[in-house]
């Protein structure tokens, strides 16, 4: 559901940030009752809202959006690639390895 899924990537970016939730209230004015509501998918922003969190989380919407969106696998990837860019070459062999063998079950 998508008021579950939104609420779980603004408590992963938030926690990204170390920041708590009285934190995140207070940079989007809003109340810290209602960012643990958004948090628990109690309730789903306004448009407006969302993007105020979005901009102080410092996040693009499809990021936060990425388990609702058809091709939200994509901005998956494109984070997996920033990191792995970042191995050295025997640890990029090891994850190449593992992948080939999770893939090869499919």
């Amino acid at each position: 559901m998508a008021r579950e899924s939104i609420g779980r990537r603004i408590r992963q970016y938030r926690l990204k940030k170390h920041w708590n939730q009285d934190q995140l209230a207070e940079a989007t004015e809003l109340s810290v009752s209602y960012i643990g509501m958004l948090e628990r998918g109690e309730k789903l922003p306004k448009l407006e809202t969302f993007l105020s969190i979005a901009n102080v989380l410092e996040v693009s919407a499809d990021e936060l959006l990425a388990d609702e969106l058809k091709v939200g696998y994509r901005i998956n990837l494109s984070k997996y690639t920033d990191q792995v860019e970042k191995l050295s070459p025997e640890e990029r062999r090891r994850v190449f390895r593992v992948l080939d063998a999770l893939l090869e079950q499919n």
